[in-house]
């Protein structure tokens, strides 16, 4: 465009869009709303169609293994049922028993409480002294590591329950051992002040789990804290309180819970060191045991059933309880 105002050719200058393209200045198609909404809909779901496809086997077996015994369970826990004839409706008779009309219920409460409230401390602090131990920077600290994680994989085993009921047996290696000092062992299965002791210490003596946890728990302990302290003045005790514990706390949390979870379901030690019968003179009777007495022994299934939900509910309450009690003492750090 010239300076004159004369447009190419001789033409007038193009007004404001005038010039622009037809298709530019046409107003925007625009889908109607609900289709828009459908058809992301139906690409999201085709989007996650092979995430409910994977979902499928794990959905199947929650529902046939998990979900639909533990309803079965439920109703059976509200009838009387054993096991060849038809279940009859009780309603909550069942439970009422447990509590009111059954000394030995309340005997394998007291015993499996005992057992609980012995084992898990003792087998926290056995696991946290030996990785405290492993952790001052030992040569061949992967043998140490494993030789010692290996009763946890065997404690479980029947081979191993038989071996500690000869270990303890009269005749035994802790006898043995102690003639050789002088000292008149007693028999340690067959006497009911001792028997449950004896099962106590297998559980002590299965501390690698844990252990190994602790241990991963004191490397993420920066060396910094450590150093700072000894600056102070610090002691390795006052260490030890002021450093370690604290910032090992959601550790011991966490063992605590898992530890305290399983010694309720413990069965096996107790099954092979009293022969299944819980004696001597139901000193091991623990929980489960006798719940697989009623179940399998005698055949009520519907008074197991309802045995197994009040272990449930033990279960819970405790661990609402260790929740519950961990604000108060649990303490997490970004250090």
């Amino acid at each position: 465009m010239s300076q004159t105002g004369v447009g190419v050719e001789g033409l007038p200058p193009a007004r404001p869009g005038e010039g622009a393209p037809r298709r530019a200045l046409a107003p925007l198609r625009r889908e109607p709303a609900g289709r828009g909404r459908a058809w992301l809909s139906r690409r999201s779901v085709q989007q996650n169609l092979a995430g409910y496809v994977f979902l499928i086997p794990w959905l199947v077996g929650f529902f046939a293994l998990t979900l639909g015994p533990m309803l079965a369970s439920f109703y059976l826990s509200l009838t009387d049922f054993e096991l060849f004839t038809p279940p009859e409706w009780l309603g909550f008779d069942n439970y009422v028993r447990l509590f009111t009309d059954d000394r030995r219920y309340l005997r394998a409460l007291r015993v499996t409480f005992t057992y609980v409230l012995l084992s898990v401390p003792l087998k926290l602090a056995f696991a946290l002294g030996i990785a405290l131990l492993l952790n001052r920077g030992l040569r061949g600290l992967g043998l140490y590591r494993s030789v010692y994680y290996l009763p946890s994989l065997l404690g479980g085993s029947v081979a191993i329950a038989i071996m500690w009921r000869q270990v303890f047996s009269r005749e035994g290696l802790v006898n043995q051992i102690l003639a050789l000092v002088g000292i008149e062992g007693p028999s340690w299965i067959s006497d009911p002040s001792y028997a449950l002791s004896t099962l106590v210490a297998l559980a002590v003596w299965q501390f690698g789990a844990p252990m190994v946890i602790f241990l991963a728990g004191l490397k993420q302990i920066p060396q910094e804290l450590y150093d700072a302290a000894a600056v102070d003045g610090a002691g390795k005790l006052s260490k030890f309180a002021r450093i370690t514990v604290p910032l090992l706390t959601p550790i011991i949390f966490f063992n605590l819970l898992m530890q305290m979870i399983g010694a309720y379901q413990a069965f096996t030690s107790a099954f092979v060191v009293s022969g299944g019968s819980g004696g001597p003179a139901d000193a091991t009777l623990f929980y489960t045991l006798y719940l697989y007495e009623e179940g399998f022994t005698n055949f009520e299934m519907g008074y197991a059933s309802a045995m197994a939900w009040v272990l449930l509910a033990i279960i819970a309450l405790s661990s609402a309880v260790a929740f519950l009690s961990a604000r108060h003492w649990v303490h997490y750090s970004d250090v």
